[in-house]
């Protein structure tokens, strides 16, 4: 999966982002609180829930699971709780037999996906970049 369901504005204000310089002076409440977060979004199931919410809306626990090839039940829940717990969706609770739990993104969750699109797209920028380094790397690894 692939976060590219974003639209074309989320896109672009994604860019203004990349082109902007970082700030001078840097609270360093912010600045920890920065490092947890992309800690935590560096988590590769976190950004597969993330798509997931963002692409279905709202969505049950087992319906996510099967979106997410390859993710434990154990794994799923840690990282929905992880995401609710940093307000980043909500969990309702429903109290009906057999229990229904649903989970949505929160707006705080979608704003973190329209800024992920910025990882996105300097990886689209500089692929080719990329490539050329890993070959050369490869290259000089099997001499």
């Amino acid at each position: 999966m692939a976060i590219t369901s974003f639209k074309v504005e989320d896109i672009s204000q994604a860019e203004d982002y990349l082109d902007r310089a970082p700030p001078e002076d840097t609270d360093p409440v912010i600045e920890a609180l920065v490092t947890e977060i992309i800690g935590r979004v560096a988590d590769k199931w976190t950004m597969l829930v993330l798509e997931a919410l963002h692409e279905h809306g709202v969505m049950r626990f087992s319906e996510i699971g099967r979106e997410i090839d390859g993710i434990s039940q154990k794994m799923l829940t840690q990282t929905l709780r992880f995401m609710e717990r940093d307000g980043l969706v909500t969990r309702t609770v429903y109290p009906v037999a057999p229990p229904k739990v649903e989970y949505a993104l929160t707006a705080l969750g979608e704003s973190l996906g329209r800024a992920f699109c910025g990882v996105w797209i300097w990886a689209e920028r500089h692929r080719d970049e990329i490539e050329a380094s890993r070959q050369a790397f490869d290259a000089r690894k099997a001499e």
